[in-house]
């Protein structure tokens, strides 16, 4: 504090009258602090701390993030979207998933992956011998963005600002679930978690480091294969998702 503002300055602050208090009162909350985490150790403590490629955000319980979410006003997207569709599953899920955003029927439900993308998911899910009630499952964006087009609400790909306001919901995940490994389901999710853009098709497949935090493992995200026109190239797409998939499961274990 005193290189960047020095003490005569302080009394402009409004909150100056506790910036002594504050300083007076350090030790002892810094070591109450120290014995609360002997009285409360990790329960995997080789475990990474994962940061995934978004800003480091302090453990929080689950529940208490969803609530929050629900009140998400971070970017424009809430005013037309039924709901904020937060994640679901295990708190000490080994593995999370994270997509791009909810679709119509997720928004609807307020659950991740229960439209056609996610039956595409579970079907892949369970050929890689995954349960996904063992799975953490979210969404880089936590709001349906979509164009109305007669009584249709057509899908519209989340833009940079709507990826980096939500990065702070994705960070606060990460931090409550602590995964051993993350999967990017799609280039959404690559960007999210990495902070840049990433070519799925030269980087699919394999954990790519993080530096701080738990590995990121890209694929493409289901709805791509719904995409695919021709049978034969659907079901190798759904082949290559399957091995993206085991391979993720290797890893965690």
């Amino acid at each position: 504090m005193l290189t960047e503002m020095p003490r005569c300055h302080w009394c402009n602050l409004p909150e100056a009258g506790r910036i002594d208090r504050l300083i007076a009162s350090a030790t002892a909350r810094a070591r109450d602090m120290v014995k609360s985490a002997a009285a409360n150790p990790n329960r995997n403590p080789n475990r990474p701390t994962p940061r995934a490629g978004v800003d480091a955000a302090p453990a929080e319980g689950l529940p208490a993030i969803r609530s929050d979410a629900r009140e998400c006003r971070r970017c424009p997207l809430w005013q037309a979207a039924t709901q904020t569709v937060f994640g679901e599953g295990p708190a000490d899920a080994v593995l999370m998933l994270v997509g791009e955003q909810p679709g119509d029927q997720e928004d609807l439900a307020g659950r991740p992956f229960v439209g056609p993308a996610g039956q595409v998911l579970d079907a892949a899910l369970a050929a890689a011998g995954i349960d996904r009630a063992a799975v953490y499952l979210t969404n880089a964006v936590k709001h349906f963005k979509f164009t109305p087009r007669g009584k249709r609400r057509i899908h519209q790909r989340p833009d940079g600002g709507e990826i980096e306001a939500c990065r702070w919901w994705l960070a606060r995940e990460l931090a409550a679930v602590r995964p051993r490994l993350v999967v990017a389901l799609g280039a959404t999710a690559a960007h999210a978690l990495l902070g840049r853009p990433m070519a799925i098709g030269r980087n699919r497949g394999r954990p790519i480091p993080t530096g701080d935090g738990a590995p990121v493992l890209i694929t493409v995200h289901p709805s791509y294969i719904l995409r695919v026109p021709d049978a034969g190239a659907r079901e190798r797409e759904r082949m290559a998702l399957v091995a993206d998939l085991k391979a993720a499961a290797t890893v965690v274990r």
